[in-house]
């Protein structure tokens, strides 16, 4: 202050011919003493270092207080005479208020800005569980309500509030029990400098060491606080502090002002050191003024250096100063005159630094981000780690040397302060009960959604055709299911398949080799022939059901089938016919067979198969069937398969088919009894019984079959009934003619025809 003064009155641009007088009170930390000094001022007690001008306010400005409860109390009293206060370290933001505190300025910002980058230095490191403490002053407790606000917006969850007083021993001793117990390894301290000491002392006696502090401008770079135990402690704390001064020739004054009052030695040139004495005996410690970094950590000294420039720019306006004609002394300066001014005050010192205030009379928010750290000779340094300029643009407020940084403990990884783990990717946050939101538990996606995002809220469920992969953290497109060629069990139907065809086409050349022999001419050849050709299409008709479905697959499958088997039925219907009616062609006077006779028979197979045809070209005209991509079965995948269409027609056509093997079963049945040299309604009756039974097995099997196991199933249900027919009906002529061709004559069948008719 008393630096500043002087520049001023030797400056001639500033306040031409004018010299600013000045008091300096000690207040030793106590408000009442504040209170004391104020009222001198403002009365014009105590002695005035500096010229006084007759008829002039006793005093035009306050540079102070310190603390902001001071401050507070201050300007208060100062308020009612328009007195402006300005104070060099008063941070709180309970200050800015204009209606309460009209004449207050201050050349450092609120608290506002400080407690909102201290939430935001926070959030930066990821710690999203922390411990706050504070002073329970109106700096502590306004500062910590404003970082509580932030923190709350940028997530960051707070496991304790604690605050004590200097004069509160017992309550400090519940904060110092609060953090052992604590899981938090961050730590807010909103702390003045007392309250910083205070529980620095007791966190060293009980040796609670490994916490990240993060602090504030009030003692992150007090000297004072670093002691021999005290970095064990606060060892690699972050925090605010004010910009370092850069004055020039604050150095001199001071080393000047050393010399003058230990060793009465005045001028300070090594022509005068040599010539007296008193200044030659003292010669080595001239170094002194060489040593300009303990005056650079003197970071308040520059608030103080703008207020009183402040105040002499203000006086300057007033005055109505100028170079030439110097300021006019007969100008009555009231403090409330210094206050109107003070707030359109703007203009840059000479190191650059530009002063004015904004709104609520304080200054713009700039502040080092500071690191405690130590150095190789053993000594604690507060390292600028980084910057924060609140006049900047949102991306360029903060910045931050993370790499420069020495956390707790020595270690260059950073800390971890987390009330939970965070949640991976296929996971999402379920809120513990009764905790803070930052405590929570990581509970797996649901089926079908998916979170691809550290700490997900909420799951998304995947589009449609999509699904979660095995890690729930993508969509991917589901697995399209229908019955391949190529997979096991599509090998083994189409092997079936054609071992039947295989089968089926060896008895029609063995019946062909065999044609002219009593036992294939007397079972109807050509109904035979035409029975092994439409099991043949029934084999045939099952490949249809296997590959990937498609608009002319899905018709033809259904139809073929439906057509093939009604063939096929229609042909054992006509040898049954064929048996009946010959039975009745044995008797006396019987002559039926004239109306069943070849021609008879191929029109009734004819009139049966082309019923089937009619029915299936009504499905195919009406609602024919089609591909359909069904994800009702499976959650996590794709049925391709053809849907019915027209469930009538199908049904239409499958009951048809069972409509003639119940009437063709009826017959053989009614049939099996009759002296039939061969059996063959016997064993017509048990390829119908075979028939049935697959078929009134396959209903339920198909209906509740997923997926390609119900064309598995319909395969299978084709190649049974085939195989039924083909075995119950062919491999008894088969083995005869083979292995028994004896029996295969005509004197053996008539011979064994007339022993039933006389049995």
């Amino acid at each position: 202050m008393i630096f500043a003064i002087q520049e001023i009155n030797k400056r001639e641009f500033l306040l031409p011919n004018v010299s600013i007088g000045y008091r300096i009170y000690d207040n030793c930390g106590s408000t009442l003493t504040s209170m004391r000094a104020v009222m001198g001022l403002m009365n014009g007690e105590g002695l005035t270092v500096g010229e006084v001008c007759s008829g002039q306010s006793a005093v035009h400005a306050i540079i102070g207080e310190s603390e902001s409860s001071s401050t507070i109390v201050l300007s208060r009293t100062t308020g009612p005479f328009k007195i402006p206060v300005i104070s060099h370290s008063a941070t709180c933001e309970c200050l800015s208020n204009r209606k309460e505190f009209p004449s207050f300025f201050r050349t450092i910002a609120s608290d506002l800005y400080q407690s909102r980058a201290l939430a935001q230095l926070v959030k930066h490191f990821g710690w999203t569980w922390v411990g706050a403490i504070n002073s329970d002053s109106d700096y502590g407790n306004n500062g910590m309500a404003i970082f509580l606000a932030a923190a709350q917006e940028e997530g960051v969850c707070v496991e304790y509030i604690e605050k004590f007083h200097r004069s509160e021993p017992e309550k400090l001793m519940k904060v110092v029990e609060v953090i052992q117990k604590s899981t938090a390894k961050v730590i807010v301290g909103f702390l003045a400098h007392v309250e910083m000491n205070n529980l620095l002392q007791q966190l060293s006696l009980h040796n609670i060491t490994g916490r990240q502090f993060i602090g504030v401008e009030a003692w992150i770079t007090a000297d004072s606080l670093v002691t021999p135990t005290s970095y064990s402690v606060l060892g690699g704390s972050l925090g605010f502090a004010v910009q370092k001064a850069n004055i020039s020739g604050m150095n001199d004054f001071l080393i000047k002002n050393f010399w003058e009052t230990e060793f009465k030695c005045f001028e300070l040139d090594e022509d005068t050191v040599k010539e007296e004495s008193y200044c030659k005996e003292n010669k080595d410690l001239i170094e002194l003024k060489d040593y300009v970094e303990d005056v650079a950590e003197l970071r308040y000294s520059s608030n103080i250096y703008k207020a009183i420039y402040a105040v002499a720019h203000s006086l300057h306006s007033i005055l109505k100063c100028s170079e030439k004609q110097g300021c006019d002394k007969t100008v009555t300066v009231s403090p409330q005159q210094v206050v109107e001014s003070l707030k359109r005050v703007n203009f840059t010192l000479k190191n650059g630094d530009q002063v004015w205030f904004d709104s609520t009379g304080a200054a713009a928010a700039r502040y080092e981000v500071v690191n405690w750290q130590k150095g190789s000779d053993g000594s604690v340094h507060f390292k600028p780690v980084g910057y924060y300029d609140a006049s900047l643009p949102p991306g360029q407020k903060f910045v931050l040397n993370t790499e420069a940084i020495m956390w707790p403990g020595g270690k260059t990884e950073l800390p971890v302060s987390l009330c939970s783990e965070s949640c991976h990717p296929g996971t999402h946050k379920v809120l513990q009960k009764g905790k803070p939101v930052c405590c929570y538990d990581c509970i797996p996606c649901a089926e079908g959604e998916i979170s691809n995002n550290t700490d997900s809220i909420d799951c998304t469920k995947c589009p449609e055709e999509y699904w979660p992969n095995r890690n729930r953290d993508t969509c991917i497109l589901k697995t399209v299911e229908f019955l391949y060629f190529t997979e096991v069990m599509g090998v083994i139907l189409v092997f079936f398949t054609l071992f039947g065809v295989f089968l089926t086409l060896f008895v029609a050349v063995l019946f062909m080799v065999h044609k002219d022999t009593p036992l294939v001419k007397a079972n109807n050849s050509e109904l035979s022939f035409l029975l092994l050709f439409s099991l043949t299409l029934c084999f045939l008709c099952s490949l249809t059901f296997i590959g990937r479905p498609s608009k002319w697959s899905c018709m033809l499958r259904h139809t073929a089938f439906g057509i093939t088997f009604v063939l096929c039925i229609s042909c054992i219907l006509g040898k049954t016919i064929v048996v009946l009616m010959a039975f009745k062609a044995t008797l006396p006077g019987s002559n039926v067979m004239k109306w069943f006779g070849p021609a008879q028979q191929r029109l009734s197979v004819l009139g049966f198969t082309v019923i089937q045809v009619l029915i299936c070209i009504l499905w195919l005209t009406i609602n024919p069937p089609f591909p359909l991509r069904n994800m009702k079965h499976y959650k996590d995948k794709i049925i391709l398969e053809c849907a019915l269409g027209s469930p009538i027609g199908f049904w239409a056509v499958l009951g048809y088919i069972g409509l003639l093997a119940v009437l063709c079963f009826l017959l053989a049945f009614l049939a099996r009894k009759l002296p039939d040299n061969f059996n063959e309604a016997k064993f017509i009756t048990f390829s119908m019984l075979i028939f049935c039974a697959v078929w009134i097995t396959f209903i339920p099997a198909y209906v509740s079959s997923p997926g390609k196991f119900t064309v598995a199933v319909e395969i299978f249900a084709i190649l049974a009934s085939s195989y039924g027919m083909l075995f119950c009906i062919f491999m008894p002529k088969c083995f005869i003619i083979l292995f028994r061709p004896e029996q295969n004559t005509r004197k053996h069948i008539m011979a064994k025809h007339n022993n039933d008719i006389h049995y």
